[in-house]
C-alpha cells in the first residue's frame, strides 16, 4: 500500500507563512494528481489546491494568490506553501493523491492523516 504523511502545520499569527509537507511512500506506485484539502471545526472538508504529475495547478478561490502548491515528482512529495495566513485559514490540512499500484495495476485515493493549522487574530 502508499501512506501519505503530512507535516509542518503549527500556530502562527495572522500574517505569517507555512509550508506543509506531504510525503507519499510504498513501493511499485505512481502518482497521478497529488492535492491538499482542508477541514474547518463544523465544515465540510474542502479543495484548497491540486497539482497535476506534468505540473498544472488549481486552486480554490478563496486562497488564490496566498497559496503555492508545488511538487517533487522524484521524491513523491506535494508541498503547499502558505503566505499572508489569516484566522479564517484555520483548519486540518490534508493531502492525497491519486495512486497506481503497479503490482496489481489497482487505482485509488490515498490520503494522509491531516496537519493542524491554527491562526491567531
Amino acid at each position: 500500500q502508499v501512506q501519505l504523511v503530512e507535516s509542518g502545520g503549527g500556530l502562527v499569527q495572522a500574517g505569517d507563512s507555512l509550508r506543509l509537507t506531504c510525503v507519499a511512500s510504498g513501493s511499485r506506485f505512481s502518482i497521478n494528481n497529488m492535492g491538499w484539502y482542508r477541514q474547518a471545526p463544523g465544515k465540510q472538508r474542502e479543495l484548497v489546491a491540486v497539482v497535476t504529475s506534468g505540473g498544472t495547478t488549481n486552486y480554490a478561490d478563496s486562497v488564490k494568490g496566498r497559496f503555492t502548491i508545488s511538487r517533487d515528482n522524484a521524491k513523491n512529495t506535494v508541498y503547499l506553501q502558505i503566505d499572508g495566513l489569516k484566522p479564517e485559514d484555520t483548519a486540518v490540512y490534508y493531502c492525497n493523491a491519486d495512486v497506481l499500484l503497479r503490482t496489481t495495476w489497482t487505482s485509488f485515493r490515498a490520503w494522509g492523516q491531516g496537519t493542524q493549522v491554527t491562526v491567531s487574530s
